[in-house]
């Protein structure tokens, strides 16, 4: 299984110190960030959009900035992100209808390339051809468009049943994961962990990241040890 890799969510940070909050989650072991880009359309809420991430990824040269893009017509955003340095470009399966046209759009901007998934979107809407072209999947484990919102235990078994479709993928979990609820979605084969209040609410956001990828790894220990 790919390795285990913690991406605070900067929707729960403070907007009005946003490069600061970046360079604090990365200094407590953060590699990647989950920068929310919803656009009012394909989910209620507005957030940030490529001049705010042009803005991080001038002020912490070198961030992986991980694009939840939350929008209608993710095909549009896809020049804009890039060039406003996004690392990985994650769009939704419900907003699109060529996922694979934007999956080798993407690719051609050097950027890897993430579908998501709802709530109520099955794992098996995306397709064998898709995920393998994909670099990530993702399962969102709440309804896109507003953090702080309760962990779904329904969307778990998505998780597991694309793992083991997709071994060796990485596999994000988003929307309610904290130390709570970090151990289920591990479990299932998540790798990939995005956490926004459990993280930046803490007084020591180090040790919450920590846990979290220890628990990955102690997830993929069992698992591997099954498997011989």
């Amino acid at each position: 299984m790919p390795r285990a890799i913690i991406s605070p969510s900067v929707l729960a940070s403070d907007f009005g110190q946003l490069t600061a909050e970046c360079k604090r989650m990365i200094k407590g072991g953060a590699e990647w960030l989950h920068m929310d880009v919803m656009d009012g359309h394909f989910v209620p809420n507005i957030t940030m959009g490529a001049p705010v991430l042009a803005c991080v990824s001038k002020g912490v040269p070198g961030i992986f900035m991980d694009c939840h893009m939350m929008v209608a017509q993710p095909e549009k955003w896809v020049n804009d992100i890039a060039d406003a340095g996004g690392s990985l470009y994650c769009f939704h399966l419900e907003a699109t209808s060529d996922p694979l046209a934007l999956i080798d759009a993407i690719h051609d901007r050097k950027m890897k390339a993430g579908v998501a998934i709802s709530p109520d979107t099955p794992s098996t809407a995306i397709t064998d051809e898709v995920g393998e072209a994909a670099d990530m999947l993702l399962v969102m484990t709440v309804y896109p468009g507003r953090g702080g919102q309760k962990f779904l235990d329904r969307c778990v078994p998505k998780v597991a049943e694309l793992r083991a479709r997709f071994p060796d993928k990485d596999i994000e979990v988003d929307g309610g994961v904290g130390p709570k609820t970090i151990d289920v979605c591990a479990h299932a084969g998540s790798n990939v962990i995005v956490a926004g209040t459990a993280i930046f609410n803490d007084p020591h956001p180090e040790n919450v990241i920590q846990t979290l990828k220890d628990t990955v790894n102690q997830a993929q220990a069992k698992i591997a040890s099954r498997e011989q």
